[in-house]
């Protein structure tokens, strides 16, 4: 088994959310673009939201204490990490309710699998 420091845990979750967020902040503004904004309001409703994700994560950074970061660490990642599922569920379960095609919605099906597997098998090594 592996054992890994809280640094290498934090270096490992950061690079999972940037792969995550790339396609996501692409799909965001494709979704807006949609909505009916231009190129320009599109691209700066991106970064408004981008802006204040980074002051929650100062603020969360200089409200907790390092005694209290173990404590609330306990929390705030699975709740983060069922945040993450959720949205990203929402997103995905209506497109696959309105396939016609059984493979392709099995497909998709399996992929979610694999990406929950992917994250039990982290979960497993970390620990």
């Amino acid at each position: 088994m592996f054992c890994f420091s809280v640094c290498q845990v934090g270096f490992l979750t950061t690079f999972a959310i940037l792969l995550h967020e790339i396609p996501h902040e692409v799909g965001d503004f494709a979704i807006l673009l949609r909505a009916g904004f231009d190129h320009s309001s599109a691209a700066r409703m991106q970064l408004y939201t981008a802006l204040v994700g980074v002051l929650g994560a100062c603020f969360a950074l200089c409200a907790q204490s390092p005694k209290g970061a173990e404590n609330s660490s306990s929390w705030i990642l699975p709740f983060t990490a069922g945040g993450f599922l959720y949205i990203a569920l929402v997103n995905v379960v209506p497109d696959l309710l309105q396939e016609s095609s059984l493979r392709h919605s099995l497909l998709q099906i399996l992929l979610i699998f694999c990406g929950v597997g992917t994250m039990a098998l982290l979960s497993a090594i970390v620990e």
